[in-house]
């Protein structure tokens, strides 16, 4: 089922179905002239009935036999999240009700707006009517249609401009989680992101041979077992003249993890197309700031690479020396995130110098433990940038909880044979000493942040605003935090 928007100015629809916007307090001059007295005798005594509520409410009044009047009652003054939310929420409704064709009243709008915000709110509907059926061949092929009759004060065109490169961001993001791993394997993956350049962007792909030269050996060992590529791609936007240090952003880009030799239980290798989240979300970032044309220098880093078993693959016990000259004891090759991580931290550090470096992967099923599907876990070795993630989250609804670093829990990733081994075999504390080991592979004592997102990349079932599968956790997450903080 697909979503067609369509704004109006003064023309007419062809919908039978109509939506509007009614606070506790509107009356019945609000709505005079759009409506017959029988209809706005209901209206009214729709408005008697709901006066103590305290919850926004969706509710369809019978106009005729096959005519719906929904009302959209704002009960509370709205933030943008919660404008979001009762969009999404008044998609779910008249897609349960079959209403594929409705007009939006805007002319009664200006008695509400003060307790909502319009362009936010299509930007819920926008979000929650994300699907991914590219491989079905008996497609829905039923539309929605919502048709918006708006006044001149009603959209803000930077704020709707801004809104649909974040929307175009999250969907790249959620398309690239979604595709099957036969699909989006690291050549695959490459090929779409240098197509990114149509957008301004600057994008370098280093292949095997490249890495192997520059000494990425954690990162090409978690590859070597698969008959595709390993690469590290960088994504450079520069919309600042200045040259001012960018921000850098760095994602797990794992497009298939079998866990290697340290197999994984069938049942939970099926769904480890998503292991490569870390890095769309960090690309559909960076489309996002080109899109909107983000007055900041910032560049993205992915490592791709696909962790198969094979004659070739790396065993449990192998010893590789990391891009940094660390040497790392690979206990198990189920660990690999890490291994991927490694070396992109250190190759942006080194190569851009960067204001500050946040890396986002789906690293360990021990942060699922510890807070399940409602915040991904934050690590950093800086209180500022923590405090500006953790704000950014929270008025996007991308959640972050601040885990603890401790230099205890690093020696527990001491290896005997080498500089570092890739698990803790003490056991406990596994998200902790995971985050430890990336630490160690920042050099230059860079602010730094790693987003644990194991819980938030997918989702079997649907969130406020998306619709299930592929959330495109950390493009809001991020582009909020550079847009409050570094613009």
């Amino acid at each position: 089922m697909s979503l067609k928007i369509k704004y109006l100015d003064g023309h007419k629809s062809s919908s039978k179905n109509t939506a509007i916007f009614l606070s506790k307090d509107s009356k019945f001059s609000d709505f005079k002239g759009n409506f017959n007295d029988k209809i706005n005798e209901k209206i009214l005594n729709f408005l008697k009935n709901n006066k103590k509520t305290k919850e926004d409410k969706i509710f369809s009044l019978n106009i005729e036999f096959d005519q719906l009047l929904i009302i959209i009652l704002i009960a509370k003054k709205n933030d943008s999240l919660h404008s979001e939310k009762l969009g999404a929420k008044f998609y779910d409704y008249i897609k349960k009700n079959n209403v594929n064709n409705v007009l939006l009243l805007g002319s009664n709008f200006s008695t509400v707006k003060n307790n909502i915000k319009f362009n936010e709110f299509i930007h819920g509907v926008e979000l929650k009517a994300y699907e991914f059926n590219l491989y079905k061949t008996k497609k829905n092929k039923k539309e929605i249609n919502i048709s918006i009759l708006k006044n001149k004060n009603q959209i803000n065109k930077n704020i709707k401009n801004n809104l649909e490169a974040v929307l175009n961001g999250i969907n790249f993001t959620k398309d690239l989680v979604s595709e099957p791993g036969n699909i989006l394997h690291p050549d695959e993956y490459t090929k779409r992101l240098t197509k990114l350049r149509k957008y301004g962007l600057k994008v370098t792909v280093y292949d095997q041979k490249k890495l192997k030269k520059l000494g990425c050996n954690a990162l090409l060992g978690v590859g070597q077992g698969s008959i595709r590529g390993s690469y590290l791609v960088t994504i450079e936007w520069k919309g600042n003249k200045s040259k001012s240090k960018p921000l850098a952003f760095v994602g797990k880009g794992v497009c298939f993890d079998t866990g290697g030799y340290s197999l994984k239980p069938a049942r939970f290798m099926e769904d480890m197309t998503y292991d490569m989240a870390g890095s769309a979300a960090v690309v559909g970032l960076m489309k996002t700031l080109a899109l909107r044309k983000a007055k900041i220098n910032a560049v993205g880093a992915v490592g791709l690479v696909e962790n198969m078993v094979s004659g070739n693959a790396q065993r449990p016990g192998d010893i590789v020396k990391s891009y940094s000259g660390k040497t790392i004891e690979v206990l198990n090759t189920d660990a690999e995130g890490r291994l991927v991580l490694a070396d992109a931290l250190t190759f942006t550090e080194k190569k851009f110098k960067p204001k500050l470096m946040v890396d986002l992967a789906t690293l360990t099923g021990a942060i699922i433990v510890s807070l399940g599907s409602e915040y991904a876990g934050l690590f950093s070795n800086d209180d500022k940038l923590s405090k500006q993630l953790l704000e950014a989250g929270e008025k996007v609804d991308e959640k972050l909880w601040r885990m603890p670093l401790h230099k205890n829990f690093d020696k527990l990733m001491d290896s005997k044979n080498a500089d570092m081994q890739n698990i803790n075999y003490v056991g406990g504390a596994g998200s902790t000493t995971a985050a430890q080991f990336l630490q160690r592979f920042i050099l230059n004592k860079t602010p730094w942040a790693h987003l644990d997102i194991a819980g938030m990349a997918f989702s079997k079932y649907a969130g406020a605003l998306n619709s299930g599968g592929a959330t495109g956790y950390g493009v809001r997450l991020l582009n909020k935090f550079v847009e409050d903080n570094y613009e």
